[in-house]
């Protein structure tokens, strides 16, 4: 007879200290708010505004009073600030973290013959080379939490890419241009620090959302005829969702992925895989 395991805290987050870049927010602020109810006991934020982090704090804070929450407000498109955020983090926990969201980035749409050259500049160095620096500069508290945890315990980095690093996204006059190429950098890099840090017990996957209604992608909701319109053209009729972000997110955190490693996980209701109809 087959031996019968206890799974049911296979999807618990319990005593784990999570950081959330772009998390005063979006899709950051769904994936704080899931890690907390999912059982972390330490979240830290991070956004560019400080009044931002701090209405995002009080909302988290409400949803479990007893956690520890808090924020790190940092302009990660500058190294200074990378590097600024890490040592604010690491004496905020001690040295250890066991998850790591990278998810701040910046968009920017503008027609192909006028695409400015900085707001390529600023989108590369947002959404690429501060995501890469962070997860470099943070490996050590990744690898100490889990050290310290033992057994097979790994730590988790999840980079946020889009769909649109994946097909084709928006050209013409809302031409992105630079989002779309840096995003597909993100999910190649992910693949590559999967191999580096697997070894290193740092499991590094993906995820890339397709519409979601939110700040960023509002303004091509809109240009494509609203939320019902561009509803119509998705398998299951619908655009992402909140708990969409957050039961991958949960998911990639927790002990039912712990052989999933450089994975790129869609959440776009599979419309990236296109009609099907000639």
């Amino acid at each position: 007879m087959s031996e019968i395991k206890d799974y049911s805290n296979l999807f618990s987050l319990k005593g784990k200290t999570a950081v959330v870049t772009g998390g005063s927010r979006g899709l950051g602020l769904h994936a704080a708010t899931g890690l907390l109810l999912a059982g972390c006991t330490t979240v830290i934020i991070t956004s560019r505004k400080v009044d931002a982090c701090e209405q995002a704090v009080q909302s988290l804070k409400a949803l479990h009073p007893r956690a520890s929450i808090s924020a790190i407000p940092a302009d990660l498109s500058k190294p200074s600030e990378v590097e600024r955020f890490a040592k604010e983090l690491s004496a905020a926990t001690g040295g250890k973290i066991d998850i790591l969201i990278a998810n701040a980035g910046a968009s920017w749409g503008a027609p192909f013959d006028s695409y400015p050259d900085s707001a390529f500049a600023k989108v590369m160095d947002l959404n690429v080379r501060s995501v890469f620096n962070l997860i470099r500069l943070t490996t050590p508290m990744l690898e100490k939490a889990a050290k310290e945890r033992g057994g097979d315990g790994m730590s988790r980095v999840i980079t946020v890419g889009s769909v649109a690093g994946i097909v084709i996204g928006t050209t013409g006059d809302m031409g992105t241009y630079g989002y779309a190429a840096s995003k597909a950098a993100v999910l190649h890099m992910t693949k590559h620090l999967a191999i580096e840090l697997g070894p290193r017990r740092i499991l590094v996957n993906a995820i890339a959302p397709g519409f979601f209604p939110s700040k960023m992608a509002d303004g091509l909701i809109k240009l494509a005829g609203g939320e019902d319109k561009m509803a119509q053209t998705n398998p299951t009729g619908r655009l992402g969702k909140a708990e969409d972000i957050v039961g991958a997110v949960v998911w990639l955190c927790s002990n039912a992925s712990s052989h999933i490693n450089g994975a790129i996980i869609p959440i776009d209701g599979g419309k990236h895989l296109g009609t099907g109809k000639l």
